[in-house]
């Protein structure tokens, strides 16, 4: 179930759009389970998911000298943070196509904040927060901690490209041992307003998405990228 917290920031406008790039193999899960793939945090490639910049650093350590399990709370709590990351952005990214998928294989899903918001299925036992990522200076800047999200929202200044938007949930309470993720249920037709393929593919593997995605019993609007389309001169 989607949450609205006034404390973390995303988007005024419920029409901002926003972007997942994805190979077809989770592309075709996402389908065929209608189920939203959420990483575990401490899983990213980047080391810092859900860690601290220094300066609030060095304040939980003050705060932590008479009560480890305060600074024992924030290392562990990582393992039971699940995110689903989107890109914001008008128009399609050249470099989050070379990022986040293989080859000439991939898939876009285009959407809007609003659409993603009411996607999140009301029957859900998960809370799921939407909220925007702030971009740092680690060495420099203060990450709040009053809102346990908040490690999740903010990234380093070299992470700027991706503009990212995520949507988050907290499991602790749930007693889960999670591997590398968990599925939350979503409603495909509402987090898909149009399907991009590969502005590298060929034809046979946009026929082959069509189909696929017709069999699977969605009627979504698809169309090949245009980033590779012929030069008019």
């Amino acid at each position: 179930m989607y949450i609205n917290d006034n404390n973390i920031n995303q988007p005024e406008d419920p029409n901002t759009i926003v972007w997942k790039y994805l190979d077809l193999s989770k592309f075709v899960d996402l389908l065929l389970y209608r189920k939203l793939f959420m990483s575990r945090s401490d899983k990213f490639e980047d080391q810092y998911e859900g860690t601290f910049s220094e300066p609030t650093y060095e304040e939980i350590k003050k705060l932590s000298t008479n009560n480890p399990d305060f600074l024992d709370y924030y290392k562990t709590h990582r393992k039971n943070v699940v995110i689903s990351s989107w890109h914001i952005n008008e128009y399609e990214s050249f470099a989050m196509w070379q990022i986040f998928t293989q080859k000439s294989e991939g898939l876009a899903i285009q959407s809007t904040l609003g659409r993603l918001q009411k996607a999140l299925v009301p029957e859900i036992h998960y809370e799921q927060y939407i909220g925007e990522v702030n971009y740092i200076d680690y060495k420099k800047e203060y990450i709040p901690f009053d809102n346990t999200f908040f490690p999740f929202l903010f990234k380093r200044k070299s992470f700027q490209y991706e503009r990212e938007i995520r949507i988050i949930s907290d499991v602790t309470s749930h007693n889960l041992t999670i591997d590398n993720g968990l599925k939350i249920d979503v409603d495909i037709n509402q987090i898909i307003e149009k399907i991009y393929i590969h502005p590298k593919s060929e034809n046979w593997y946009k026929n082959l998405v069509i189909e696929l995605v017709k069999r699977l019993g969605f009627d979504f609007e698809i169309e090949k990228s245009d980033l590779e389309s012929d030069i008019l001169i």
